[in-house]
């Protein structure tokens, strides 16, 4: 009896107001990642670092990150530390070339794939240059 009673008050009680709590747009696994490589670089004192979206125009990746490091040594330890937060934040261990040298390293993050620089070789190889060029326009038969 008690049971019913509590229930039957319960139903007479005036509804409070309901809250609408702030929802923030759900982010896409692209903006995660990349936002996460971002804050990778920037706390490991990357140098010049510049995104170039990919979408629509390589089914390689979805976004390039083009980053300097200030010799040999640092560029290496960027990379290296910004695998290891990739494997920690649970996107596992991901590939890294160019390591032992140290000039220009590859992180391949999956749609996003990370490239270090010295100085030099990034302006040899001016990876920005090549990307930014626009797609020519496809001519159409009439």
């Amino acid at each position: 009896m008690w049971r019913r009673v509590n229930l039957i008050e319960k139903s007479a009680r005036p509804k409070r107001p309901s809250r609408k709590l702030a929802i923030a747009p759900p982010r896409s696994e692209h903006e995660d990642l990349l936002s996460r490589i971002l804050a990778s670089l920037d706390a490991d004192k990357a140098e010049d670092i510049v995104t170039v979206e990919l979408e629509g125009r390589s089914s390689v990746a979805d976004a390039l990150v083009i980053a300097t490091g200030r010799s040999a040594r640092h560029v290496a330890a960027i990379a290296e530390n910004l695998a290891r937060k990739l494997k920690d934040a649970g996107y596992g261990s991901r590939p890294v070339d160019g390591l032992s040298q140290g000039d220009w390293v590859l992180v391949d993050a999956g749609d996003v794939i990370v490239h270090i620089f010295r100085p030099e070789v990034r302006a040899y190889y001016d990876l920005e240059g090549m990307w930014s060029v626009r797609e020519p326009e496809r001519a159409t038969a009439h």
